[in-house]
């Protein structure tokens, strides 16, 4: 009546043909992959004893009727059949899906976690959820689960030590996944035989309860079964009632959190129903109280509201016959399907059914982790509850400690969410063992390592957005502190040659710093200099300061026309906006090329419309006074949806690939190069480049000429006039 499990340290024993008949059900052709997959299995073993675990495991998934991809992947994720070659001819002979299949269950074979952190909730959900993100296939985690299942079973003749932290990482990190896919099947047998590893006491003190009242429960048990199955006849529903297999581990804990003793549990004596439909679920509660007393407080309706994870049934409990009390579940056998399989029942069903409309609840629930049960620290539950899960990433550190970080994340976020120092000192990084740049976007599950100097130096470049070292105002925040803490004189310096760099960039000629000290309120050049290089003032701060300081005005020869507004609109987009004039023909001039962002004028043409100019254009400072009764306001509109022709000055200390790099970056931006025109000096080894450019707006133009400045050799980038 109560199932049995397999007895841990004993591995079962068959043929390469009795174990194809498991898994298929006969013997199928040697050409199906199926056949080819075992047989790769069968071969690795160097004596008839030496069973490969992937064998097992397959037989384990079977039971739990998952499709033959589940199988074949299992099958191919021996340990003895990870070598790098017969990785590639995964990919030649099974295809790409099994290829990425085996790939992310290697990983998942290969990682080390750090059991000190497991005491800490907030790590072990991290744990979990960086092994749910890894994963695209959710069978790839319930095919780790299975082998974990395995090696409980075989973990008997290993050392103490071994047991007590497989067993403690299964409970902490394994089994709450089990229990969020809804396989109750494999979340049971990983719970108790961890349970048996960890309390090998307590376990057998249960076990031995349960044993002594085997007799008796099973006779008592045989008696209920029939009155209900007589009962429900009677009625008219058709039903599979049976005693169902007693949970350890749950008992213990059942008996630790109420605080009772073995005998006061109501569900050490059980029975399931399983019905066909919904409505016979409730007919048969109805009869089931009509019958017995029911116990207060002791039911739950998982059917009209069902758990997170997918989970349905009716849960009551009543005292039977002798007045003893009676846990009955009552579900449907799509339910029943759904809670013992879980995920891998998703492939036993056809689509569009009810049952795989619960299925795919389960599975997005999965995806979502909307039920940390597990998880006892409140506060780490509810920023869960706020956080969008494709926003993060979780990576590693190299002792296996699992770090949340948001998606995007550098390793320069990472260092900076280790220790403020460690990022401070960070001079370089590795990520599964091989250098990458500081620029690098993590991923989940990688590993990261930190290189670090003796002292602290952090980059200003560090604290521009456009050059990609840091994603997250946070840590950008720790290195303008450091920056503030820094020697006032140096700050000074680094402030002063980043706004000479600017106004460079900007092609300006005339820049008072006492407009800058105004619009910075501030007093002294010395302070502003000072906050430009300790970060307090940003690059883009500067950029809009000058723009607005220093864009040439004569207010007098230019009359603005203060009438009606009039959108005009270019092309299809409301790009420009031109006061008192409606209705005309309006271009950008080819002179200045304006962009969005920069500070415009137009000038009434007889043959072109409108000509929108940049303030500081040449040709405007220049305009003849008879003219400038002829230019008019015009501002940028809501909608820019075009790009813009920009001239990039770029000079240089020539070197070869020069100009591949800077086509690079601009391919990078996702940059139209409309000409290049480059002037070689060989006396002085330089390069003078001019590079048109089709760009959206000024936020873009800047950063393709930051990330131009970065690269080696480069002297100067600036605006083409």
């Amino acid at each position: 009546m109560e199932k049995t499990r397999p007895q841990a340290g004993i591995a079962q024993r068959f043929s390469f043909d009795e174990y194809l008949q498991k898994l298929t059900g006969g013997l199928p052709d040697a050409g199906r992959p199926v056949y080819r997959a075992c047989r790769y299995a069968w071969d690795v073993q160097d004596k008839p004893s030496d069973l490969p675990a992937s064998l097992d495991v397959a037989l384990i998934l079977n039971e739990l009727g998952v499709d033959e991809t589940t199988l074949i992947v299992t099958l191919l994720s021996d340990s003895r059949l990870q070598s790098d070659d017969f990785f590639k001819h995964i990919r030649d002979e099974f295809g790409n899906d099994i290829h990425h299949m085996v790939k992310n269950l290697r990983w998942m074979h290969d990682l080390n976690l750090d059991l000190g952190t497991l005491t800490a909730p907030e790590q072990a959900e991290r744990l979990r959820r960086m092994l749910l993100a890894m994963v695209e296939d959710v069978r790839v985690v319930l095919i780790k689960l299975a082998f974990r299942v395995q090696r409980l079973r075989m973990l008997a003749n290993t050392d103490d030590q071994t047991r007590q932290n497989v067993a403690r990482e299964t409970l902490e990190i394994y089994a709450p996944i089990a229990n969020r896919l809804g396989i109750g099947q494999l979340k049971w047998e990983l719970e108790d035989l961890s349970f048996r590893y960890l309390e090998p006491l307590t376990y057998r003190r249960v076990a031995k309860m349960l044993e002594e009242k085997r007799e008796e429960r099973e006779q008592y048990i045989h008696d209920v079964v029939t009155e209900i199955k007589q009962m429900l006849l009677t009625s008219g529903v058709k039903a599979d009632v049976y005693g169902r297999p007693k949970h350890i581990y749950s008992i213990w804990k059942k008996m630790q959190g109420k605080q009772k003793d073995f005998d006061e549990l109501f569900d050490v004596r059980a029975v399931r129903i399983t019905v066909d439909t919904v409505a016979e679920c409730y007919l048969a509660l109805g009869l089931v109280h009509g019958k017995w007393r029911h116990i207060a407080k002791e039911f739950d309706d998982y059917i009209a509201n069902p758990k997170e994870n997918g989970y349905q049934s009716l849960h009551t409990a009543v005292y039977g016959p002798e007045n003893k009390p009676l846990e009955i579940q009552i579900r449907t056998r799509a339910m029943h399907e759904f809670a013992e399989y879980g995920v891998a029942a998703h492939w036993l069903y056809k689509e569009g059914s009810s049952s795989d409309r619960n299925l795919q609840k389960g599975i997005a629930s999965l995806r979502k982790l909307l039920d940390p049960s597990e998880t006892r620290d409140e506060e780490l539950v509810e920023s869960f509850h706020t956080e969008l899960f494709p926003d993060r990433v979780f990576v590693l550190t190299p002792k296996g400690k699992v770090m949340d970080l948001q998606q995007g994340s550098t390793p320069l976020d990472f260092a900076y969410v280790v220790h403020t120092d460690i990022g401070h000192r960070c001079r370089g990084a590795k990520v599964n063992g091989r250098i990458v740049p500081l620029t690098y976007e993590l991923q989940n599950g990688e590993r990261v390592e930190i290189l670090t100097a003796s002292q602290p130096a952090p980059s200003r470049d560090w604290m521009n957005p456009n050059l990609g070292f840091l994603k997250t105002d946070r840590a950008r925040a720790k290195v303008r502190s450091w920056f503030r803490q820094a020697d006032f004189q140096q700050n000074q310096i680094d402030g002063k040659a980043t706004m000479e760099r600017e106004i460079h960039r900007l092609d300006l000629h005339k820049v008072d710093v006492r407009e800058l000290l105004k619009y910075f309120k501030l007093q002294t050049v010395e302070e502003m200099y000072a906050a430009i290089g300790h970060g307090d003032i940003s690059t883009g701060q500067v950029d809009a300061a000058l723009h607005e300081c220093f864009v040439p005005r004569d207010e007098q020869a230019i009359p603005l026309v203060a009438r009606k507004t009039v959108v005009k609109k270019f092309s299809r987009n409301d790009e420009v906006r031109v006061r008192g004039v409606g209705n005309l023909l309006t271009t950008m001039a080819s002179c200045c090329k304006p962009v969005p962002g920069d500070d415009i004028i137009g000038f009434i043409t007889r043959g072109q419309g409108v000509v929108v100019h940049r303030q500081d254009c040449v040709n405007i400072i220049n305009l003849e006074n008879t003219k400038r009764d002829r230019l008019i306001e015009v501002e940028w509109g809501e909608s820019q949806a075009r790009t813009y022709e920009v001239s990039l000055q770029i000079l240089a200390i020539d070197r070869q690939g020069l100009l591949r790099d800077v086509s690079k970056v601009l391919a990078d931006e996702k940059v139209d190069v409309i000409g290049v025109n480059t002037l070689s000096n060989r006396t002085e080894q330089t390069a003078d480049m001019t590079i048109t450019v089709e760009i959206s707006d000024l936020q873009q133009l800047g950063r393709v000429m930051d990330k131009i400045g970065m690269l080696p050799n480069i002297v100067r980038v600036s605006r083409g006039k």
